[in-house]
């Protein structure tokens, strides 16, 4: 059928589409319902792609955020005056150190972004369209306006679209109009508002929207606009500017304050006392200043960037790609994951066991019935069960010959499967011995039995009995008596049962280990009977817990089901909705993750805070997943869950390094420049200074994290960090002092030799330190660094003991220092670290007792801010989003996590 092309770009805006019958909309956009054909519709998207603008990976933009910092700005503007007043060495160092630094900077967190924007395509999003009169899945981003699409259960909807036919559609519209009720869809276009006024968004109920997910039912519709034409990509529009914030970016927010008011105090404080003491006043400007970048961790942006990529790359390897490089963060945060046991608990092979004939049947009847009620009909020519859900499949290849016995008995009509019912009907023709018409019904046990008449209690004993030793059961039951036009369901008899098996992992008991190991609780979602999904809990040895059905959960109100949910370990015969109901129930006290692959997850994956699904799931699965596992594994799982507690641990390490020594030396010089005659050091060397203890800190994303960190979520704690800072600065200082009192009353040190003593000491004092930090345990003996980690700082320690001897040294102002100022400098660091050591000893224990007190109260408060993210319109709106993304060559960006004043650059 021909389509009328259309020249300019076809677009309706949903409300205008809504109120328009079908045909006419079919019109105004130059299609019909047999769809466009390729040349038109390749033609149309030459005009605009089905995507929403997201951040480019553009080096410039990542190099220009370099030096986004007002504290760098006022500094490099502080060295272009002293270069006009003459002192145009000093002014060229700064400015070239500075310059070092962002180029240190630009590379990691340039790596860092080609890694998320890798991921991103990695990852395809499909549709199904029709084309030509034919059906076929095309990528999301390739739908046109006049486009027929077809959309089921869970799917999320890619683009504004016109219904045309549904069946029992409704759509969840929460992340457009914040409501949580369902909206029921139609064909019938809709009226007109009061006084011709148009109709509210959640008034559209002949059009469904880009981003909102289907609850029920399915539908075919013609695409009236994609892309940031569409209501959602209106409110989307924001996300290239900047994404929501998450707990792990707020707690970096609020670390980037403390600091900033710590430095600008010290910063102030520094500059009165130098003027007070008559020293120049752009020397003084500049040693402030110089200062204040120092006690800044400059690269946490970069470090944090690092973790991220180098997880997602660890984790790639291991067979699990995340689409939004944030979700190992919220990998890392798990504490209940709520999953499917087929597949995941068990082998995910269904193979045919036995049949159960009832009373009235035998085997052979049983089987035939059975076969009837298949999704393909075993009559069609060169049909198999190739495709056919897992139970049918395993029916096909148990009886590969029993089709051809079958010939004859033309199907007459097919009710597919669904959740709802949990069955499937056939109606078929009656076969060479006559009879008539026959309907069969096949589904779960519990919903056929209801249908029959005449079951006694030796079949409800016989199907127990395959529950109770773990079988996957399908009912069979059939009649001569066909359902009239207003009644669905008429007295059947029940033929018998068929049994499946699908046996437990041989390691899903080692990865449950692993992953209760970790703190994370392991809940069952299961379409299964209760016996069945019990008996998996006993042969893995789970956790012992309640049961709750999918008819318990029905008959339960919203009070009583939150008191139920969070004490149950298994949840069997559940649908989709009630799926989605308990994983909204679970995240009001913890981080939940939810694991499908099926059409009738998609609910729940899109409400969970991490949905995880399977590159062999669904597209709709796996387009409402954060994570996609290459293979079904829990095990793989559990590394996604400590590749994010390690970042979060690893990212902890760097700012207590910053709070610790490097502010101590901060503040010893700000100290030292109250009774000194000269500076302490120069601003150049400052930063110098700087650059090298932060270069030898971005190998930490490498480090090894001990076990202990990783068995339970971590949390951000800034007071935690700031007692942290109380405790262990001033000893970094009390070693400072020592090499002041060294430098002057045993060396007679000329302000040169001095500045390049303290340089040596406090570079490795604040870089070695790292050793003891980065662990609870004992270093070196019960915890050792990561080779890289290690390499790098005892490459900056020796790079900064060279230094005075070098041309370098000596154009920045150092002199050479006595061989028995190494000695000296060795027995200090031994003791520095030592006395740390043993600080800390007495610091976390203190912290443990504090934690135990505080614990109710921290619950609650995360608790709180767990309910304020639930309803975070903006975080809803960019996930849902992330199926349409595309990296576009507008400079738009947002910042990565922690970038501030006072994390240095933005």
């Amino acid at each position: 059928m021909s389509v009328e092309t259309v020249p300019e770009r076809a677009q309706l805006p949903a409300v205008t589409a809504a109120s328009m019958p079908g045909e006419a909309v079919l019109a105004a956009l130059g299609t019909s319902s047999q769809g466009l054909d390729e040349a038109e519709a390749s033609r149309r998207l030459a005009q605009g792609a089905n995507v929403l603008e997201a951040r480019r990976v553009s080096w410039f933009h990542v190099l220009v955020r370099q030096f986004a910092s007002p504290l760098q700005g006022l500094l490099v503007a502080a060295a272009a005056m002293s270069f006009a007043t003459g002192d145009q060495l000093n002014a060229t160092i700064i400015v070239v150190i500075l310059l070092g630094s962002a180029l240190l900077g630009f590379v990691n967190e340039f790596r860092a972004e080609k890694t998320a924007a890798d991921l991103h395509e990695r990852i395809s999003h499909t549709v199904v369209v029709v084309r030509g009169g034919a059906e076929r899945q095309v990528p999301v981003r390739e739908l046109v306006p006049g486009d027929i699409i077809r959309v089921g259960l869970g799917a999320i909807i890619p683009a504004d679209a016109r219904v045309l036919e549904s069946v029992g559609l409704e759509t969840d519209e929460g992340v457009l109009t914040g409501e949580s009720a369902a909206v029921e869809k139609s064909a019938a276009p809709v009226a007109p508002g009061p006084n011709g006024a148009a109709p509210a968004l959640a008034e559209l109920t002949g059009t469904i929207l880009m981003g909102t997910v289907v609850h029920a039912g399915s539908a075919r519709a013609v695409v009236t606009a994609t892309g940031p034409d569409t209501e959602f990509g209106r409110i989307a529009a924001g996300l290239a500017q900047g994404l929501p914030e998450t707990t792990f970016q707020r707690g970096l927010k609020e670390f980037s304050l403390m600091l900033l008011w710590v430095g600008v105090f010290l910063t102030a404080g520094i500059l009165i006392i130098n003027l007070l003491l008559q020293r120049p006043f752009l020397d003084s400007v500049l040693f402030s200043l110089a200062i204040a970048v120092g006690i800044t961790p400059q690269l946490l942006p970069a470090v944090v960037s690092t973790s991220l990529a180098a997880g997602s790359r660890l984790l790639a390897k291991r067979g699990v790609l995340v689409k939004r490089l944030l979700a190992i963060e919220d990998l890392g945060n798990l504490d209940v994951l709520v999953t499917d046991k087929t597949g995941t608990l068990t082998e995910g092979r269904i193979g045919f066991e036995e049949a159960v004939p009832s009373a009235a049947a035998d085997s052979q009847q049983l089987t035939e019935l059975a076969m009837l009620c298949c999704e393909v009909d075993p009559c069609a020519p060169g049909a198999s069960g190739e495709g056919q859900n897992p139970v049918d499949a395993a029916l096909w290849e148990a009886f590969p010959h029993l089709p051809a016995t079958l010939a004859g008995r033309t199907r007459i009509s097919l009710r597919p499967f669904d959740h709802e019912t949990r069955t499937m009907e056939t109606v078929v023709a009656a076969g060479p011995a006559g009879g008539g018409p026959v309907r069969i019904l096949k589904g779960a046990p519990e919903a056929v039995l209801d249908a029959c008449t005449g079951v006694t209690e030796a079949d409800r004993a016989a199907l127990d009995a395959l529950f109770r030793r773990g079988a996957r059961v399908v009912a069979v039951a059939s009649s001569h008596q066909l359902p009239g036009a207003h009644d669905a369901a008429g007295p059947l008899a029940l033929a018998g049962y068929l049994s499946f098996i699908d046996r437990p992992k041989a390691d899903a008991r080692a990865s449950l280990a692993r992953l209760d190991g970790l703190g994370v609780d392991v809940r069952i979602a299961t379409g299964d009977n209760a016996l069945v999904a019990e008996h998996v809990v006993s042969v893995l040895k789970m956790r012992p817990g309640a049961v709750l059905t999918g008819t318990e959960i029905e008959a339960m109100d919203e009070a009583a089901l939150a008191a139920a949910v969070p004490g149950a370990r298994v949840f069997a015969r559940v649908s989709p909705e009630q799926k989605a109901q308990i994983v909204g129930i679970l995240r009001r006290s913890h981080s939940v993750g939810f694991l499908g692959d099926g059409v009738n997850d998609a609910l729940a994956l899109n409400r969970a805070d991490v949905g995880i699904s399977v590159d062999s799931a669904t597209d709709v699965a796996k387009d409402a997943a954060d994570v996609v596992l290459l293979e079904k594994d829990l095990g793989v799982l559990a590394d996604g869950v400590m590749g994010g507690r390690r970042i979060f641990a690893n990212t902890i390490k760097y700012l207590l390094m910053g709070t610790s020594s490097n502010f101590g030396n901060m503040f010893s010089a700000a100290a030292a420049s109250a009774f000194l005659t000269f500076l302490p050091m120069l601003p150049g060397q400052i930063l110098l200074n700087n650059l090298l203890y932060d270069s030898s800190q971005l190998a930490i994303p490498t480090d090894k994290v001990d076990r202990e960190q990783l068995r339970k979520p971590a949390h951000w704690d800034i007071a935690g960090i700031r007692r942290f800072m109380i405790a262990f600065g001033p000893i970094s200082s009390l070693f400072d002092f020592a090499t002041f009192g060294l430098m002057l009353w045993v060396f007679q040190a000329a302000p040169e030799e001095f500045r390049a003593g303290w340089f040596v000491e406090s570079l490795a004092t604040q870089t070695l330190i790292v050793f003891v930090i980065r662990t609870r345990r004992i270093p070196f003996l019960r915890s050792r660094a990561s080779a890289a980690l290690t390499l790098s700082v005892l490459a900056v320690v020796a790079i900064g003991a060279v230094l005075p001897y070098t041309p370098i040294g000596a154009l920045i102002g150092f002199w050479p220092l006595p061989a028995d100022f190494f000695l000296a400098l060795v027995g200090m660091v031994l003791l520095y670290l030592v006395l740390v050591e043993t600080a800390k000893h007495f610091y976390y224990r203190a912290e443990d007792a504090r934690a135990a007190r505080e614990a109710p109260a921290r619950a609650e408060a995360r608790r709180a801010a767990r309910l304020s993210v639930l309803h975070h319109g903006r975080a809803r709106v960019h996930r849902r989003a992330v199926p349409f993304l595309v990296h576009t060559g507008k400079p738009r960006f947002r910042r990565p996590p922690g970038h501030g004043v006072a994390a240095g650059r933005r």
